[in-house]
């Protein structure tokens, strides 16, 4: 299960903090995968093969602090494991440009990952997206995450999600696979 996390609406589309939205559309289009909204998981989902791997995509729609909520439903409704799953979320304490994974862990500031955590545990996989240190000149992590890419960062914001793509693709044999039942 991969699970792109950002916040719903136009105001929020182009900002830091969907970088995770806008990473798991760009793998998803890459895939031919078309997310469909699912009320009842309070999240858009779609499901595909790639390369011989079932993989479930997730975008939640509670907005990014509630996030945990759609998870819940959605791996207890397909069946998936907190191993089985891939968190997609842009991290304000790594580099721009830099992409890490890692399985486990805290949430530290980031309140749509803690809201995950505290949902489904810990032990899930999580693809963190850098986009920065926050500058000095703003005083509140919100102010930044929520502010739109700078024109320079917009430069390089295609290699940054080609970057992410080719992890997800490489990841997906990694974590816990468990078939998806509906």
């Amino acid at each position: 299960m991969l699970v792109g996390l950002g916040n719903v609406g136009a105001k929020y589309a182009e900002t830091r903090h969907n970088i995770g939205w806008v990473a798991l559309d760009s793998f998803a289009h890459k895939h031919d995968v078309e997310l469909s909204a699912k009320p009842k998981l309070e999240a858009m989902v779609a499901k595909a093969t790639i390369d011989g791997e079932d993989v479930l995509f997730v975008k939640p729609t509670t907005m990014m602090n509630s996030s945990g909520q759609a998870v819940q439903k959605v791996a207890h409704f397909y069946k998936i494991k907190p191993e089985g799953i891939m968190v997609v979320y842009d991290e304000l304490d790594i580099l721009f440009g830099n992409v890490k994974t890692k399985q486990g862990g805290s949430g530290g500031s980031h309140n749509g990952l803690n809201s995950v955590i505290d949902h489904i545990g810990s032990d899930f996989w999580r693809m963190r997206i850098g986009i920065d240190r926050q500058p000095r000149g703003i005083p509140e992590p919100a102010d930044f995450v929520l502010a739109k890419f700078a024109p320079d960062e917009e430069q390089q914001l295609d290699e940054l999600i080609a970057s992410s793509n080719n992890m997800l693709a490489s990841q997906l044999s990694n974590f816990e696979t468990t078939s998806y039942q509906q």
